[in-house]
């Protein structure tokens, strides 16, 4: 028996060991958070930036901004220790917004440098932008994450057909279909990660409340199982000395 419980613990132990392993260069990526927002809003999103490197820090952090849906406006956060710079330029071929207005120039990269992102830490890179497109669900924004060693990862991979993930997926923020009242607002509701996914937290909210009449139930089922047992209980007490009686 304590063999078994011994090679139990062992598969067990390795089982884990691989999860974690597996799990680990998933959360190592560089992305984008929150990664949804709403069409057609305003929204503030951080690039968040792991060091992968034991050897090395993290010294320069570029982000690319699509081409084919520009984003108009773009402001950023000042992070303490790094210099920020907004690249503005002409667009590949103009674009045409979801208002009608012809669009020739936009920011094109956002670098952010002269800092250090540690061994096992991360560091996030916020910006507001606005108006998100409504006619895409999708926005890809390819970075490159220079190390002090003169090494240069690009995140820039696309999804690959089979649906797994690339070996170096470029950070994407999902969009979404507004609803009645939604989009075309300038940062207030949209601007939050809460109100951007209404949706979603709706759907959280009913899934707590559906918890929670679950373990009412279960509860009140459970004592009233309590309170059969204790009379039958009694019972059987009573009919016991009633016959040695």
């Amino acid at each position: 028996m304590t063999s078994y419980v011994r090679r139990a613990a062992t598969v067990a132990a390795g089982a884990l060991a691989l999860t974690v392993g597996l799990a680990v260069p998933a959360l190592a990526h560089v992305t984008v958070n929150p990664g949804t927002a709403v069409q057609g809003s305003w929204t503030k999103i951080a690039f968040r930036v792991p060091n992968e490197r034991d050897n090395a820090s993290t010294t320069k952090v570029e982000v690319e901004f699509p081409t084919d849906h520009p984003l108009p406006f773009v402001s950023v956060r000042p992070v303490p220790g790094w210099d920020v710079k907004l690249t503005r330029g002409k667009l590949p071929k103009p674009v045409v917004s979801d208002d009608g207005d012809k669009i020739t120039e936009s920011v094109l990269k956002i670098t952010w440098s002269g800092g250090k992102i540690e061994s096992g830490q991360f560091q996030e890179f916020e910006a507001s932008v606005g108006p998100l497109p409504k006619n895409v669900d999708a926005l890809e924004f390819p970075t490159a994450q220079t190390y002090s060693n003169g090494e240069v990862v690009k995140w820039a991979d696309a999804p690959k057909a089979d649906g797994s993930e690339a070996e170096h997926p470029a950070p994407t923020l999902k969009l979404v279909a507004a609803e009645e009242g939604e989009g075309d607002q300038h940062g207030a509701a949209s601007a939050s990660p809460a109100a951007a996914a209404p949706t979603v937290a709706a759907a959280a909210s009913d899934d707590d409340d559906q918890e929670g009449g679950n373990t009412t139930t279960a509860l009140v089922l459970g004592g009233l199982g309590l309170v059969a047992g204790l009379v039958g209980a009694g019972a059987g007490i009573t009919a016991l000395r009633r016959s040695r009686g």
